[in-house]
């Protein structure tokens, strides 16, 4: 199962979805997709807006910068987020702290 904690400065991405095998895991590559995503969109509107850090089943994001952009693309990555957790109940967790 895939954990997601948020909060209002950070946000953590960590374990597999294990809804199939690695490799083939559509969940893992939904959640990724999007996450990655939001990342290079948000760096590219600011490149010091955030900090990340990419693991083996781990991403971790550091909000160092609240403005209008930045905030809206973190909301539609979480909504996106709520969005397949809804589908994949079984594969998602997500903690808002």
């Amino acid at each position: 199962m895939t954990k997601i904690k948020i909060s209002k400065n950070h946000i953590e991405i960590k374990g597999h979805a294990m809804y199939s095998e690695y490799g083939k895991d559509i969940v893992c590559a939904a959640l990724s997709s999007i996450v990655i995503t939001s990342i290079n969109g948000i760096l590219s509107i600011d490149k010091d807006s955030i900090e990340y850090k990419k693991a083996e089943g781990l991403i971790e994001i550091d909000i160092l910068k609240h403005t209008k952009e930045v905030d809206a693309l973190i909301s539609n990555m979480i909504n996106l987020l709520k969005e397949l957790k809804l589908q994949y109940k079984k594969n998602i967790q997500i903690e808002e702290v």
